[in-house]
């Protein structure tokens, strides 16, 4: 193939570079987490870091702040001491969050056969491998 043929246009680069940021912003495991627990309804940073299991203080603060920052998430500050600070879902991350229950739920249906394909896959490579080997 010549080079001409593998030229992507600049239009399509500065479309797809952005896409692929958000995807990567919204399907990130610690960002799927956060939106399914403040799906429930508001919800503090205490209560976040105690639902979503593995989780450091500091990846949820950054994954707080990427979502925020994305419109995702809505960060309200009450006037009290000390501060109360709720996070909530925003009107476009409750339209996403209906995609990411189907995924979700598509995930817990398929993950015995997904488990099973992987047993398969890595006992026929083990088993080539050893043939190629002898």
């Amino acid at each position: 193939m010549s080079r001409s043929h593998t030229h992507v246009p600049q239009e399509v680069t500065a479309q797809a570079c952005p896409l692929v940021e958000v995807i990567d912003h919204v399907a990130g495991k610690w960002s799927i987490s956060i939106l399914v627990v403040a799906a429930r309804g508001s919800v503090r940073f205490t209560e976040l870091e105690r639902s979503i299991e593995g989780i450091s203080r500091r990846m949820l603060t950054l994954n707080l702040r990427k979502l925020e920052r994305d419109g995702l998430l809505t960060r309200t500050v009450h006037p009290t001491v000390p501060p109360k600070v709720e996070y909530s879902l925003t009107p476009m991350a409750r339209e996403l969050h209906s995609y990411l229950i189907g995924l979700v739920d598509w995930a817990e249906r398929h993950r015995g056969a997904i488990a099973k394909a992987r047993t398969d896959y890595d006992s026929t490579a083990a088993a080539m491998g050893a043939a190629k080997n002898s």
